[in-house]
């Protein structure tokens, strides 16, 4: 924090499954430097359920807002926003349970909350003070999607497929496409759209009483 007693500035970017939040919460990232922000993934706050065998796991309904442990998000983000540190949950999505070990995140000028779900519930949504729903076409997010979980989570196409079309669909449609007319910026296309990132970057001014990079530039 810059000085005893400032409040951080709390930045969340919302929206669907693959519609490039990550990206633009990169390029926040590299305006503000690592010194000036914290980050919080929603991702690292699933509840960790104690399967009784794989059908119950793929049963789960993990794009239901219950499948996030919010009231813990609310509680690390607003410790946070106060100056004080965080021990950060570690998800593993192989196995789909928390890890034993925590991550130790200190408190900086800026806090940056990313995830799918981050303007659904009104007690994390009033910690926000700028609140970015990245907007982009379902069959975008759905491609994107499958890339992601095959490579990175041990996923195979129709186990992907099968949850997309199950719950990540229904779950978009009923409770994150309707959040996002609390967003204060709508960013279509994510981190491709340079106007949007534009704007972006003049409120962060305004909130940081200083200059930054652009996030629409191509640099």
């Amino acid at each position: 924090m810059d000085e005893p007693g400032q409040q951080a500035v709390v930045v969340g970017v919302a929206g669907g499954s693959g519609s490039g939040k990550t990206t633009v919460a990169e390029k926040i990232l590299e305006a503000i430097g690592p010194d000036r922000l914290a980050f919080l993934s929603q991702d690292s706050y699933y509840r960790d359920v104690e399967w009784k065998g794989h059908e119950e796991q793929a049963r789960y309904n993990f794009d239901h807002p219950h499948a996030i442990d919010t009231d813990l998000l609310v509680e690390h983000v607003a410790a946070l926003k106060e100056g004080r540190p965080a021990k950060v949950p570690v998800y593993d999505f192989v196995i789909h349970r928390r890890r034993t070990e925590t991550i130790e995140t200190e408190p900086r000028r800026v806090v940056l909350v990313e995830g799918i779900l981050l303007f659904v519930e009104p007690a994390l949504r009033d910690l926000l003070d700028f609140k970015i729903f990245v907007d982009t076409d379902s069959d975008v997010r759905l491609a994107r999607r499958l890339e992601r979980d095959i490579a990175e989570r041990g996923r195979t196409m129709e186990s992907v497929l099968h949850q997309y079309m199950t719950t990540v669909r229904p779950m978009h449609l009923e409770f994150v496409e309707p959040s996002k007319r609390w967003a204060d910026i709508i960013v279509p296309e994510g981190g491709e759209n340079r106007v949007a990132l534009g704007m972006v970057t003049a409120r962060l001014e305004q909130l940081l009483g200083g200059a930054l990079p652009d996030l629409g530039s191509s640099s």
